[in-house]
Order: structure tokens, then sequence, then C-alpha cells
């Protein structure tokens, strides 16, 4: 089981669900880059469960972090951050241990681990580990945007009901920063949430899209071929549970279009280059433009569902049923915006530091 992540800046997730703790170890940022203790506790309460639209498990989320910091600024060493589970019910999952919950990892973990994994809420499988991401996110976004970088996601999509896209990116990145249901269009903040409780109600649950803005990123981050900027982000990106698809740009949009229309025009003013439209979101060649990056995940729907659903006893090869127990999200999309953000980060962290050095981000 691979559990780490990036070659210069590297992130290393360990935990399970239903564990003592979660977490993740932070290395290679440059000593000297602040640490901002109550951004991270922001955002973390980005990602933690609030209200009917998310699961009746409530995790504090505090965060610990037991090395790699001294006096509000990072040394240079691994930063490790530390979040115990203190909302545990674990006798939900008894029956689970050996039926296959449809939609989940509990076959392909049975296959890989012949039994010996922790199945307790999906165990190391959970979204729950995506935590430690968040937390250590924190310290790559405000390393980003020490440097001019900055990064925000909101819900283009959710139950059928659509947000806006980004317009001005800047306005709309900080605009995103204060809000805790994370669209563009406030209007369409209660049709989503509507869609999320008729789908619970129903036992059910709804899937959605994530839309990204990366701005300020410099010209010339990326390699070509096997280490794509596109292709790095995408490697990381479907790391987290529930993420199915990724495109950037106008991404499937080019396929029934000419390449007049999707050719991004290049213009010069002040000793800048820049194109007067963005299909290619930022990225040409696997190397960023200076343009903004931009890019859209694909959330499924949460595979924890109140209805029958059949599966197979893994002790006995039967086919039976299950109706899953506990306490589930009915959407996850809302919740998955700051991990998008978050691994975002982590991968332009690492990226900048293969092209510039590690001290770039205290320079």
């Amino acid at each position: 089981m691979k559990n780490t992540f990036g070659s210069s800046v590297a992130v290393t997730i360990f935990g399970e669900s239903h564990g003592g703790a979660i977490g993740a170890v932070l290395d290679g940022l440059a000593p000297g880059i602040p640490v901002d203790e109550e951004f991270i506790a922001e955002q973390m309460d980005k990602r933690r469960s609030v209200g009917a639209i998310s699961t009746a498990r409530r995790e504090p989320d505090k965060v610990k972090i037991v090395s790699g910091v001294f006096q509000g600024k990072t040394t240079g060493t691994p930063i490790t951050f530390i979040i115990e589970n203190q909302d545990t019910r674990s006798r939900d999952y008894g029956e689970l241990a050996y039926k296959a919950r449809p939609g989940h990892a509990d076959f392909t973990a049975q296959a890989k681990y012949h039994g010996d994994q922790d199945f307790r809420g999906g165990g190391h499988f959970s979204g729950r580990i995506t935590a430690g991401l968040v937390a250590a996110g924190a310290v790559a976004l405000s390393a980003l945007k020490a440097k001019g970088i900055i990064v925000g996601t909101h819900i283009l999509s959710c139950g059928g009901v659509w947000d806006r896209s980004f317009q001005d990116i800047p306005a709309d990145i900080a605009a995103l920063a204060h809000r805790d249901f994370a669209v563009l269009d406030m209007s369409v903040s209660e049709p989503m949430t509507e869609a999320i409780i008729a789908a619970k109600n129903d036992g059910d649950s709804v899937g959605g899209r994530l839309e990204t803005a990366v701005y300020g990123l410099p010209a010339g981050v990326g390699e070509p071929w096997f280490d794509t900027l596109e292709g790095v982000l995408s490697h990381a990106l479907f790391s987290i549970p529930a993420v199915k698809g990724i495109e950037f740009g106008d991404g499937f949009g080019v396929c029934d279009k000419r390449g007049s229309q999707v050719n991004d025009p290049f213009r010069s003013q002040d000793g800048s280059t820049f194109t007067t439209s963005n299909a290619c979101g930022g990225i040409l060649g696997g190397i960023s433009d200076g343009m903004p990056l931009i890019f859209r995940l694909a959330v499924k729907p949460t595979p924890s569902i109140y209805k029958e659903q059949l599966t197979v006893d893994m002790r006995t090869m039967d086919n039976t049923t299950l109706t899953i127990q506990g306490r589930h999200d009915p959407a996850i999309v809302h919740r998955a915006r700051v991990v998008a953000d978050s691994v975002t980060a982590l991968t332009l962290c690492d990226m900048l530091a293969l092209r510039y050095g590690t001290d770039y981000f205290n320079a």
C-alpha cells in the first residue's frame, strides 16, 4: 500500500476511519514558512459535517502538530499532523465485515488484503482520511498564497442544480473562502440543498461536479509527456474518494468544435504574453502557460445508501442482500471542495519546488 505522494514536497497519509487517530506527514517544505493554526482550523471546518445535508457523525477534527513547526514557522523537517477520532460507532459495521457494500472498496480491499484490513467505516479507504490532507493542504495553500498563487473550488453542480462558472477569478476565490456551502451564485444554494435532502429522505444520495481555479501560477511549470501538469494533478486528485473524472479547460467540450474555436490566440502587452481565451485551461504541452488553471471533477453519489442492495457474502460466496446502517452523507460534493483545494495546493507545491528549488517558498 503506497500512502505517499510527491517527489520534492511529499505528503504521507495514515490511519483508519475508526482507529485511534488519522493524520498526515508533510515533508520537503523549506524552513521559515509561516504556519497559521487558525487557518488550518478554518480549513478543517469546511470539511466537517454540517446539518441535515451531511452525516450525523460529528468529529471536532482538532489538529495537533507534533513536529516540523517551531515558533510558528516550518523548520524544514517533516510536519506531522494528528487528528483524533472521537465519534466512532463501530457496531454499525458488524454485519459488513463480510458483505461487500456496492460502490465501496470492500470487495477490492478483501481481494488485496485477504481479510486483514480494518473494515470499520471503510477503514483506510474512508473519506475520513482526507482530513489529514486538508490539514497539510492548509500549510501548502498558505505557502502558495505568499507567492501570489491562490486556489479556489466551488460546487458547479449538485443534484441536477447548476452554479455559474468562474468569472472574476480572484474575487470569486476570495468570496468562496468565507462560504461553508461553496457556490458562486448564492441563489442556487437552497435548491442544491433541497436536492440533497430529497435524496436523503428517499434513503439515497446525489453526486455533483466541482470546479477549481488556480490564479497566479507562473508559466513553465510541468513536464512534457509523463509528468505533465495535468497528468500529475490528475494522479493526485483521483486519490480523493468518489472522484470519477476530471477535465481541464473546455475538456470534453472540445470534441465537437473546430481548431479555430479551441486554439487560444496569443497576445503581448507590457512585456507579458497571454491568451485572449482559455480553452486549454492554463496548460499547453503539459506545462502551465501563465493563464488561470481551470479544471472540473466529477464526484459520484455517496455509495452508502439506505436502500436494500444486492451483494455477496465473501465468506460463503452466497448471493445475499444488505441494508446499510449507521451515519452517512447523502452527498459529499460540498465537503470535498476543500479537499480538492488541498490536494491541488500540495501538488503544485511539489511541482513548483521541482521547477525552482525548495527555497522558492521562502525566497
